[in-house]
């Protein structure tokens, strides 16, 4: 699966587009982050942490289908050193294991990621243009699927990566529990996790449905230090039928070729 700044660095390029330019990477110094093929420091988990987010997973997993809107905010920084913060709103219609519908809004971009279970589909419906491909039979084969060949990755897409995911577990360097909060009017437990390149932090549901209500990401492969905020609403196994995967382009919507990564 893809790390969290490659989703941040997606989102950057579906809310940002063109018309902002955005700070290039630099090397960072020497002595404030780990050079290449620096050891890591051991890991430093707590065990509640490690359990919040296993617990979490798992209660995702039983959910057969969900709606979600995510409230997003994603602050990053100019190649003359403003910071800015573009908001967005996407939403999201799962079935398990294969269809899903996310709709990306913003005052700049707006795009609708369409799977049925049999193709995929990418939509432009300002610019009046889509794209349609083969898919695999799931949800998370085809997120990897359109990851690998053709370099889109979509945004929250480790919602469907939680569960089982022994590589994310791996990869943490640190974990602890920050303590209660409150979010939108829900009590959540807020945990904050580090690993090489990101530092990410989660509020979880309290009680017998613990559902990630918070999310924040901070890139830290980039010394701005690109941050991503979304606040989570959640639908819980709403009836979905097959017309809500299905794509019907709009009568003068052209179709257009999306071209596989060399």
């Amino acid at each position: 699966m893809r790390t969290l700044p490659a989703i941040v660095s997606s989102v950057a390029f579906l809310l940002a587009g063109p018309e902002v330019v955005l700070a290039q990477p630099k090397p960072a110094p020497a002595a404030s982050a780990p050079g290449a093929g620096a050891e890591l420091p051991p890991q430093e988990v707590e065990e509640d942490a490690l359990k919040a987010l296993k617990r979490m997973g798992a209660y995702l997993d039983t959910l057969k289908t969900f709606g979600l809107t995510a409230n997003t905010t994603l602050e990053v920084v100019t190649v003359d050193g403003q910071r800015l913060q573009l908001d967005g709103v996407t939403t999201y219609k799962v079935r398990r294991p294969n269809g899903f519908v996310i709709d990306l809004k913003s005052d700049i971009k707006n795009r609708t990621f369409i799977y049925d279970g049999k193709t995929f589909t990418i939509s432009a419906p300002e610019l009046k243009y889509y794209a349609t491909v083969p898919a695999p039979g799931s949800n998370i084969a085809t997120l990897d699927a359109i990851h690998d060949r053709y370099g889109i990755s979509l945004p929250l897409e480790d919602l469907f990566h939680w569960n089982g995911d022994k590589t994310r577990e791996d990869q943490l360097i640190s974990g602890f529990v920050v303590g209660p909060a409150t979010i939108d009017g829900v009590a959540t437990e807020q945990y904050a996790f580090r690993e090489k390149d990101m530092d990410w932090q989660v509020w979880i549901q309290k009680g017998e449905r613990p559902l990630p209500k918070k999310l924040v990401i901070i890139d830290k492969t980039d010394p701005t230090g690109p941050t991503y905020v979304a606040r989570l609403s959640w639908t819980e196994n709403p009836q979905l039928t097959q017309q809500d995967f299905t794509f019907t382009p709009a009568s003068d919507a052209k179709p257009i070729r999306l071209m596989a990564q060399r």
